[in-house]
């Protein structure tokens, strides 16, 4: 669902009035109404915005950064209206700009999922998830997503590149070897030799396998289906994408590199004494080109302890877990609004030591806390004297009544004494101007 509706609400997807029809049925909260569609002539075309319009319900307002949102976008020119389309907008139940992804979709703080939550309640929301996952994966349906070898492959440049960087650490490598053999390494603080030459290997090995990754992430387009799936957040991350093109990595057990089994080697195929790249388990293959015999090995080897450690941590896990349930079981709240166990020890005066409802609460900007005099004055006070300012917002007539009204322009003064009054109790309670706080009830939204 998450990879479809990325697909869904980009810029250049249009519905016809069949496809549109069609989606619609899959969604029981339709009132029977099309929307206008966005392109009239020459037939009428609906936006993927517009369907996910239709599903969104009641009031809900949201402001979202999509995945690839550029920093720099932020407090330029840009800042209302992105030229990617990656700044997500929803106002009055209504998607206007903005690519979906996880991070707006996703069970992460303010996202959608948050705010229809807290505005429409529970059942509402569960309503709303599941009629997106019908209508959204309906639409992939006619629109299609599909993965093939060809998303695997990179460009010549790139293939040419990524073999530089391996072949430049593995000689880096080579370099720290004959150091340490000609005694010229010097030990790290608080490590011996052997440790300090293992993390100066290990680190350029591990940096040879970020290289090549974000140099093949760099040569995939927009249309590659493995970089469609991790941008909205569906399946899969940089480095699955960089394990299959460019290189796998080093493979370790219990932290370190693969120890010898044998005598003074991992495998009776590499000579004894070997700590260079390949004998100590570093695959320099993808899995596009496959690995050798001895790669998979190794990689059998990291892959095993994967394994095992899941099986283990899961058991270890859920009865720590059970332990502490059984040890709290009697802790509640009680009539009195404290804490207390089954026999009336008190664990906390107020729930939480603030008395506050988690599932109610929200991070926050306090808005007035940090700005300066000036800035505030200018961005709250409403200066009934500056004509010029006053005739761009109101027309004539509404100016006449403003202006012959007393009580208007004292009940602005008194909304402006009011603000002045909370600014600064605002700032006694924080006084270090720190304006992110933890409340209920979302004031901007």
């Amino acid at each position: 669902t998450l990879t479809a509706v990325r697909k869904m609400t980009k810029r250049d997807v249009f519905l016809t009035k069949e496809d549109m029809m069609t989606l619609v049925m899959f969604l029981p909260t339709w009132d029977g109404k099309l929307p206008i569609p966005a392109i009239i002539k020459p037939k009428p075309l609906w936006t993927g915005k517009q369907l996910f319009t239709l599903i969104i319900p009641g009031n809900v307002n949201c402001e979202r950064l999509h995945a690839t949102h550029p920093d720099e976008e932020n407090n330029g020119p840009y800042h209302w209206i992105s030229p990617g389309d990656t700044r997500v907008l929803i106002e009055h139940g209504e998607l206007l700009m903005g690519i979906l992804c996880k991070k707006s979709l996703g069970a992460s703080a303010a996202s959608l999922l948050h705010v229809s939550q807290l505005e429409n309640g529970h059942e509402e929301n569960g309503r709303f998830y599941g009629n997106i996952q019908t209508v959204v994966n309906n639409w992939l349906l006619l629109e299609g997503h599909s993965i093939g070898i060809g998303d695997t492959i990179a460009d010549p440049a790139t293939y040419a590149d990524i073999i530089a960087t391996i072949k430049k650490a593995k000689d880096e490598v080579i370099e720290v070897i004959h150091k340490a053999h000609s005694d010229e390494l010097e030990a790290t603080p608080g490590n011996t030799l052997r440790q300090t030459f293992e993390n100066q290997v290990n680190r350029i090995l591990n940096d040879a396998r970020d290289k090549t990754g974000a140099s093949a992430k760099r040569s995939l387009t927009e249309f590659n289906n493995f970089k469609v799936m991790v941008v909205a957040g569906s399946k899969g991350s940089d480095i699955n994408v960089s394990q299959v093109i460019a290189c796998v990595g080093q493979q370790n057990v219990e932290g370190k590199r693969i120890p010898f089994g044998f005598r003074k080697r991992t495998l009776p195929h590499f000579i004894k004494d070997d700590y260079g790249p390949e004998s100590r388990g570093f695959v320099e293959n993808s899995y596009l080109a496959g690995l050798t015999p001895s790669e998979f090995f190794f990689h059998a080897m990291g892959g095993r302890e994967g394994l095992i450690d899941t099986a283990v941590k899961t058991a270890e896990t859920g009865y720590i877990q059970r332990r502490l349930i059984k040890a709290m079981e009697s802790v509640m709240v009680n009539y009195d609004g404290t804490v207390r166990n089954a026999v009336g020890q008190m664990i906390q005066f107020r729930y939480g030591e603030d008395g506050l409802a988690p599932e109610v609460l929200e991070f926050q900007s306090i808005k007035t806390v940090q700005l300066s005099n000036a800035v505030f004055e200018r961005k709250y006070k409403f200066d009934a004297n500056n004509e010029r300012y006053v005739k761009k917002l109101f027309t004539d007539d509404v100016l006449k009544e403003i202006f012959g009204s007393n009580e208007v322009i004292s009940e602005i003064e008194r909304e402006w004494e009011q603000l002045c009054k909370d600014r600064e109790s605002l700032r006694q309670i924080f006084p270090t101007g720190n304006n992110k706080v933890v409340l209920p009830c979302n004031l901007e939204r």
